[in-house]
C-alpha cells in the first residue's frame, strides 16, 4: 500500500543535548513518564566478548529526550522498574540486540516491550525496513549514520555521536503513532503487542544453553545419539564461552563441535585426528571433551528434540502449494509474507503435517488466514 506521513511530524533535534548523570536524577526524570510510551535505545561494543559492553542509553518521553551513562542507567531503580513494568510501553526499533543487552548486563528480561520495526512491517511499510530508511519515507529527514561504527564506551563522545544517538530514538514516537493509525484500521493493532511479546519470549529462551545445539542446522545429519552428544559438547561450549566472555567460535566452532559428535573419539588421539581441531583446543580442554563425548553416547536420546532436517524434494513442492496459499492470505491482508509465515515456521508446518505446528492457529496469524483455513486444512490432510 502507499505510505501516509504521520499526522504529527517529528519533532525537531533539540538545540542541546540533555546528559542525566546521576541514578536520583534519572529517578525523577522518568517519574513524570506516568505511563506514557518510553523510547529506549542502546549502543554497544562486541568484537572479542562474548557478553556485549554497554555504551551508552538513550531515552525518550514525548519530545523530551536524554543520554544516559550505563554506570546511572543500571543504578536506577525507576529504569529497572520501568524495564520490568508490562504496563508501560517501551518503543525500539529492531530490538532484538538491545533485549540481549539488558538480559546481561541488568540480568533482566524487559516486558511491554514494542518492536516498531515489527509494527512498520504490519502497517505496510515492508519486511525488515531499516530505521534510517523509514525515518527518510516518512519524516524526510535523511540520518547521518557515520557514527554508527564508533567507540561508544570510550568518553567523551563527540558531538556527531551525540546527535547520532538521539536520532535513534527522536522518531520513535511518531512512529508508533503513525504505525497504531495504521494497525486501527485494520483491526491489527494487537498484533504489534502479541508479535512483539512472542518475539522477546523467543530472544529470551534462546539463551537456554541446553537448548542452543538446535541453532547448528548442519547437524542435522547426526544420529539422536550423536546429536546428544552434540547437545552436551554445544552446552559446554556454551558455559565456557560465558564463563571466558569469549565468542563462542574462539573457544570450538560450530562445524569443529558437529565433526567431534559425528566422529566420537574415544581418545585424545583419536580426537587431535579430527581436522581442523587446532592443537591448542585438545590441550586445554581434550579431557573434557572426550568425557562430554562419553556422557552423549550414554544418554538416553529417545526424547530429545532433533535438529531439523531440510525439506525434501517432495516436502518443497509441497511446501510450495501451501505457501501460495498464505500469499494470497499476506496479500489481502498487506502483511509481508515473511512476517506471517516465516520459512522456520511453515517449515515446521509441512514437517508435520499440523497447521498448529508453526504457531498458525491463534492469534493475529489465525485471524489473517481464517479466510484460506479450509483450502490449508485440506492440503494438510490430503
Amino acid at each position: 500500500m502507499a505510505l501516509t506521513l504521520p499526522a504529527v511530524p517529528a519533532p525537531a533535534a533539540p538545540a542541546t543535548v540533555h546528559w542525566i548523570r546521576e541514578p536520583e536524577a534519572l529517578d525523577q526524570w522518568l517519574t513524570k513518564g506516568d505511563g506514557q510510551p518510553l523510547a529506549l535505545d542502546t549502543e554497544f561494543e562486541r568484537v572479542s566478548t562474548f557478553f556485549p559492553i554497554p555504551g551508552l542509553v538513550q531515552l525518550g518521553l514525548g519530545s523530551d529526550y536524554c543520554l544516559v551513562d550505563p554506570g546511572v542507567a543500571e543504578q536506577s531503580g525507576e529504569f529497572r522498574r520501568i524495564l520490568a513494568d508490562a504496563e508501560v510501553p517501551k518503543l525500539l526499533y529492531a530490538m532484538s540486540e538491545d533485549l540481549e543487552l539488558f538480559r546481561h548486563w541488568l540480568q533482566l528480561t524487559p516486558v511491554g516491550v514494542v518492536d516498531l520495526q515489527i509494527g512498520a512491517a504490519l502497517a505496510g511499510a515492508g519486511f525488515s525496513v531499516g530505521y534510517a530508511r523509514l525515518v527518510e519515507t516518512l519524516f524526510g529527514e535523511t540520518l547521518d549514520k557515520s557514527a554508527t561504527r564508533s567507540d561508544w564506551v570510550s568518553r567523551p563522545l563527540s558531538e556527531a555521536q551525540e546527535r547520532y544517538a538521539l536520532d535513534d530514538i527522536r522518531f520513535l514516537g511518531p512512529m508508533y503513532q503513525w504505525v497504531m493509525d495504521n494497525l486501527r484500521e485494520r483491526n491489527l493493532e494487537h498484533a504489534l503487542f502479541e508479535e512483539s511479546d512472542r518475539f522477546a519470549a523467543e530472544l529470551s529462551a534462546q539463551d537456554d544453553p541446553e537448548h542452543h545445539y538446535l541453532k547448528l542446522r548442519g547437524g542435522w545429519t547426526l544420529s539422536p545419539q550423536q546429536q546428544a552428544v552434540l547437545q552436551k559438547l554445544v552446552s559446554w561450549r556454551e558455559e565456557e564461552s560465558r564463563r571466558r566472555d569469549r565468542p563462542r567460535g574462539r573457544v570450538v566452532a560450530d562445524p569443529l563441535l558437529i565433526a567431534i559428535a559425528e566422529r566420537l573419539p574415544g581418545s585424545l588421539r583419536e580426537l587431535s585426528n579430527i581436522q581442523g581441531l587446532p592443537q591448542p583446543v585438545t590441550r586445554r580442554y581434550g579431557d573434557k571433551i572426550l568425557q562430554l563425548v562419553s556422557e552423549g553416547r550414554e544418554a538416553d536420546a529417545s526424547d530429545m528434540p532433533l535438529i531439523a532436517a531440510p525439506l525434501t524434494r517432495q516436502q518443497q513442492a509441497f511446501y510450495k502449494q501451501v505457501k501460495r496459499v498464505i500469499v494470497t492470505a499476506a496479500e489481502n491482508a498487506d502483511v509481508p509474507v515473511e512476517l506471517l509465515a516465516p520459512r522456520k515456521r511453515l517449515e515446521a508446518v509441512v514437517h508435520q503435517l499440523d497447521l498448529s505446528a508453526g504457531l498458525f492457529a491463534n492469534g493475529w496469524r489465525s485471524q489473517i488466514l481464517e479466510p484460506v483455513r479450509e483450502q490449508l486444512e485440506e492440503l494438510l490432510t490430503s
